[in-house]
């Protein structure tokens, strides 16, 4: 992997010229590809530039604002320029929750490392995908445009704590309700396992 002649330097530039605030429409911006950056957002939700993670907050969050997942594709976009970046596993890591309610009619509120807001819904669900080392879940939020957050940990285990079992199609599953819908996670049958 490696930087196409100043792409960082351009990308700058253009998110700079731009307006930053708010989430710009990069789902209406059709730009050349331009190359890969050496530029990655790590498991844990850090991201890297040429190997060394980038420490302010800001430029995090401002490149967060011109994420788009083409296909298996991660992109910067910006409206003349489309730079591929490797992401790990998930864009953006929910690092806060808030829990109010019981049941179906429950509202869990996620906050990610670069200040996204979400609230469980149709919009915004719930989804869980098993660890590859060992039996353990890791649960996602949707937070726009394909772009998922997985849980920290300690969210995880609190999620988690507010699962109970439903009946879908004849199957006990396991699963959180939250936002008028039941997100579940796995056969109810297999939670000894977990």
């Amino acid at each position: 992997m490696s930087d196409t002649g100043g792409a960082m330097e351009r990308l700058m530039a253009a998110l700079q010229a731009g307006n930053t605030r708010g989430i710009p429409p990069v789902e209406r911006w059709n730009p050349d590809f331009c190359g890969h950056i050496d530029m990655k957002i790590a498991a844990d939700g850090t991201w890297f530039y040429r190997g060394t993670p980038i420490g302010r907050p800001a430029l995090v969050k401002l490149f967060s604002s011109v994420l788009r997942k083409d296909g298996d594709d991660y992109v910067l976009v910006t409206p003349v320029e489309k730079l591929g970046i490797t992401v790990e596993d998930a864009p953006f890591q929910a690092v806060e929750m808030a829990v109010e309610g019981e049941g179906d009619s429950r509202s869990i509120g996620f906050r990610t490392q670069v200040d996204d807001l979400v609230q469980v819904g149709p919009e915004h669900p719930i989804r869980f995908e098993r660890e590859a080392k060992g039996d353990g879940l890791k649960p996602y939020v949707h937070v726009r445009r394909g772009l998922w957050a997985r849980l920290t940990r300690a969210l995880t285990y609190d999620l988690l704590a507010l699962g109970e079992v439903h009946e879908i199609d004849g199957l006990a599953q396991f699963g959180v309700a939250a936002g008028g819908l039941f997100h579940p996670a796995c056969p109810a049958s297999e939670i000894d396992g977990l």
